[in-house]
């Protein structure tokens, strides 16, 4: 607040208003650390910067002293035009892979399968097949990929210069801290005695990044400050307190469609940043026409709009009609009657209603608490020296909380790494944003890894995972307008490439909803189940925001056309089963019985367990719509039966294939073929025993080494087992810190400023860990509520959720004591429902009035209702 000026206080949450009456002082489970990543000096690496983000900007803040960089991007700024990648010639192929799969031929079959990739005439896969044997299928699928399809880009640098007194600040008085409760960084440093301060964060209502600069002494704010690119641009001043940065990206592709000399424009982008200095105190100069000096301010506030000629993904860039310098002017003109504090008050509301829906706090067993406080206190860990300091609490480094949580397993550093993956993703997925792609919308790199592009055969699905039990749903709305836009180039390559009916997506996509199979190998390529398990995303999202509108306007029509193209990729099999063929399990190779690598077979355990998944959604939204009777839903109800069963191999694990093949590689990182259990649902502890028998030994077969995704996923997959030792031990196996200059040591992790890591940065994992986490507390069905189903008690002896969500609309708090339910807060807004809830054997039927809130004790007895 700046003198003078009203505070407004807001209202409760739903969650602030129940109370789990602890029957003493204090709250059991409370943290006692707060909502921060801390550094105590600038960024040395990329992933020592601290992100911030609303959605379509990011930036990430470095906090150099004497030369800053906020580094940027817009969502919406990729390489390339629309493009048909449709394949004519992809139906013969077809017949032949299919009759190689029947003949038993898997190795021909894998090897003819590239026909039917996104470039067939290319013949590169077929020459570096044989290495498939031996070397990492990530890396040879990148090779393949580089400069082929279409990258993510960066937008450019604020760059600032300060005095060169400020080469010679206090090192001990540095901190650079990511403040989740207000998604907000603050930069603190001490020049002589002048403390400077600052603070950074991005408006999603203004769609403005937002920096400003502070000195505690009057006129002792001086800098320069300029904007830059990796990519073609320019920048110059505009007046005396702004620059504009105009630029493109490339727009040339490679074939197929468009000719090598062919260089069609790309899209063109704009920043504008404009600059307040405090009044009457200090002056404004341009240099060189493109930079911008300040001397002598007492602050100093630097705001930053961008904008892109992206028109949606079927628009050419050099058809556009968006003019990106205008656009960013027009914006930048919105925001200038608002002061810094309007602005910041603007953003922090926005923000709050949906950062604080959920509260997580955990806390070891008071007597452990007790046990080892005093030994605790001589182990905090200074962050420059690396000494362990007694009473240095305030100046230890997230970095060093990860590196230590082998040892401590501190659960607060577990409720900061849930609430961060919460944080990223309401800051890179915002209704009216693109999609989170493989980075967010974080990119320093002009070919970032793996072309930062969303990927259908896990990492794009991960992104949005917490979103609807971590009570964001809104930030799932980019994920739904792109599956819109998926399924109508879907529909060209379904009827071109396939001859069949409906929408099909492949393994990865872009910016302009490619839905044809990636180039190059059949592993990874040929996988056209990408688009259905996004479908499964559109239920899911009915099921706990019960949206009937949602349902039948957006839901059912998308879902109707993916299953209609399953149905037309299912033909008739062995023993009178429908059969998908050809058929990969994703990026995996198994050993055929001559004795050949292969990845190419028929019917893999994920194809039937996505297929037997989505059938149940659209029979399951056709009661709900009154559709029951029409054609479609009559079709998937006669196919359900004929869907192959899961199958055990020998060993006593779950198939991964529809034959007992040999795995080529025992430990690998995807777990595809339990996808029944987790994401879906077709496979559950209670009505499937034996198989959730084979899933354990599954699991304990492949490893618990992984990427930070697939450590992650695995995590989940405990918990729905409801295996609290091995849950937690897979939550534990993320809090490895990850070196960035050697990263290619390791295997998933956490980098300093809590990116997880494949290596290198992904951001799945940090959105698959807040889902795992929340499935250790609370599990749902449409009509079941499992409380702390696979809670660790022995490493979150107390705690308390509020505001997570479940399926039918119902809102959970959960509290518990020394491993035991304390209370539990249910309610429902809008719906009139019945719960069954479950606790440690005990089943309660519990009948919930709209707009009631219900606490049920331990015994699950309702002790108290009131109103919201």
């Amino acid at each position: 607040m700046e003198d003078g000026e009203w505070v407004l206080v807001r209202p409760p949450t739903e969650i602030e208003c129940w109370s789990p009456g602890w029957g003493g002082e204090g709250d059991e489970g409370a943290s006692s650390d707060p909502l921060k990543v801390r550094f105590f000096g600038p960024a040395k690496h990329w992933t020592d910067a601290l992100p911030i983000g609303n959605g379509r900007l990011g930036a990430m803040v470095w906090g150099g002293v004497a030369s800053d960089t906020l580094q940027l991007n817009e969502a919406t700024l990729w390489t390339g035009t629309p493009g048909d990648y449709t394949n004519p010639d992809a139906p013969k192929a077809l017949a032949e892979v299919r009759k190689l799969v029947d003949d038993g031929d898997y190795a021909a079959a894998t090897e003819a399968a590239v026909k039917l990739s996104g470039n067939p005439s290319d013949k590169t896969g077929v020459l570096l097949a044989p290495l498939m044997v031996y070397a990492n299928l990530r890396l040879i699928r990148h090779l393949f990929s580089l400069n082929l399809w279409y990258v993510y880009q960066l937008l450019g640098n604020i760059n600032l210069e300060f005095d060169e007194n400020h080469l010679a600040y206090a090192e001990e008085t540095y901190s650079r801290e990511l403040d989740l409760d207000t998604a907000t960084v603050t930069v603190k440093y001490s020049v002589g005695d002048v403390e400077y301060t600052r603070e950074h964060f991005v408006s999603y209502p203004d769609q403005v990044i937002v920096k400003k600069i502070s000195g505690s002494k009057p006129g002792s704010v001086s800098f320069t400050v300029s904007l830059d690119s990796k990519l073609h641009h320019h920048s110059n001043s505009s007046g005396k307190s702004q620059i504009i940065m105009e630029g493109s990206c490339p727009g040339k592709r490679i074939p197929p469609k468009v000719y090598e000399n062919d260089n069609p424009q790309g899209i063109l982008f704009s920043a504008v940043l404009d600059l307040q200095i405090s009044d009457g105190r200090g002056v404004i100069t341009v240099l060189d026409d493109k930079k911008l000096k300040v001397e002598g301010s007492d602050w100093a506030v630097l705001y930053l709009v961008a904008s892109s000629s992206f028109d949606g993904p079927f628009t050419k860039p050099r058809d556009s009609k968006i003019d990106p310098t205008s656009e960013a002017l027009s914006t930048m003109k919105s925001i200038r009657n608002l002061s810094y504090s309007d602005l910041y008050a603007r953003h922090l509301n926005d923000y709050q209603n949906l950062f604080r829906r959920v509260t997580l706090q955990l806390s070891k067993s008071s007597k452990s608490v007790m046990c080892h406080e005093s030994l605790e206190k001589k182990k905090l860990m200074s962050s420059r020296t690396g000494v362990y300091l007694e009473g240095s609490e305030d100046r230890v480094t997230t970095a060093a909380r990860v590196k230590s949580f082998k040892t401590d397993e501190d659960p607060s550093l577990v409720e900061l790494l849930f609430q961060f993956g919460r944080y990223l993703l309401i800051s890179c997925s915002r209704p009216g944003s693109q999609p989170a792609n493989l980075q967010g919308i974080w990119n320093k790199d002009i070919e970032p890894a793996w072309d930062g592009a969303p990927h259908l055969n896990i990492n794009l699905q991960m992104n949005y995972w917490p979103s609807l039990p971590c009570n964001l749903s809104e930030c799932q709305e980019p994920l739904f307008d792109y599956i819109s836009s998926l399924s109508i180039n879907g529909s060209k390559t379904a009827k071109v490439n396939y001859e069949a009916s409906g929408w099909v997506v492949h393994q990865v996509s872009d910016i302009w909803a490619k839905t044809s199979p990636d180039r190059g190998q059949a592993v990874w390529a040929l996988w056209p189940m990408g688009g259905a398990w996004l479908c499964t995303h559109l239920w899911e999202h009915y099921t706990f925001t019960m949206d009937k509108e949602f349902l039948k306007n957006k839901a059912y029509p998308l879902l109707e056309g993916c299953a209609t193209f399953l149905l037309d990729w299912l033909i008739e099999g062995r023993g009178g089963y429908l059969e998908t063929n050809p058929s990969t399990s994703p990026e995996h190779m198994f050993i055929a019985p001559d004795g050949k690598p292969a990845s190419v077979s028929y019917s893999t355990t994920m194809d039937i367990a996505i297929i037997r998944e989505v059938f149940s959604e659209v029979v399951s939204a056709a009661e709900v719509l009154g559709k029951n009777e029409d054609d479609l839903v009559q079709k998937v109800r006669q196919a359900q039966p004929r869907l192959p069963p899961t199958k055990l191999a020998r060993d006593g694990s779950i198939m991964e294939w529809a034959q007992d093949f040999g795995d080529q590689e025992v430990h690998h990182r995807h777990v595809s073929h339990l996808f029944g259990l987790f994401p879906g649902h077709t496979i559950t502890v209670e009505k499937n025993p034996d198989l959730c028998k084979a899933v354990d030994y599954t699991l304990y077969k492949r490893g618990e080494d992984g990427p930070g995704w697939s450590t992650t996923w695995k995590a989940a997959l405990w918990a729905r087992l409801h295996n609290s030792e091995h849950a937690y031990r897979m939550v534990k196996h993320l809090f490895d810190l990850v070196d960035p200059a050697r990263e290619a040591d390791f295997e998933g992790g956490l980098y300093s400023n809590m990116f997880t890591a494949h290596p290198p940065f992904q951001i799945d994992a940090n959105f698959g860990f807040c889902a795992a986490v929340a499935e250790m507390i609370v599990q749902s069905t449409s009509k079941d509520l499992y409380l702390l189903p696979a809670l660790p008690r022995d490493k979150w002896a107390n705690g308390c959720v509020k505001g997570l969500k479940a399926r039918g609309g119902v809102t959970v708090n959960v509290c518990w004591k020394e491993g035991d339910l304390h209370q539990v807060g249910v309610w429902s807004k809008d719906q009139n429902s019945t719960r069954r809830l479950h606790y440690r054997g005990i089943i309660v039927t519990a009948k919930m009035s709209a707009g009631r809130v219900y606490t049920f004790n331990r015994q699950l007895k309702c002790v108290k209702t009131y109103t919201l």
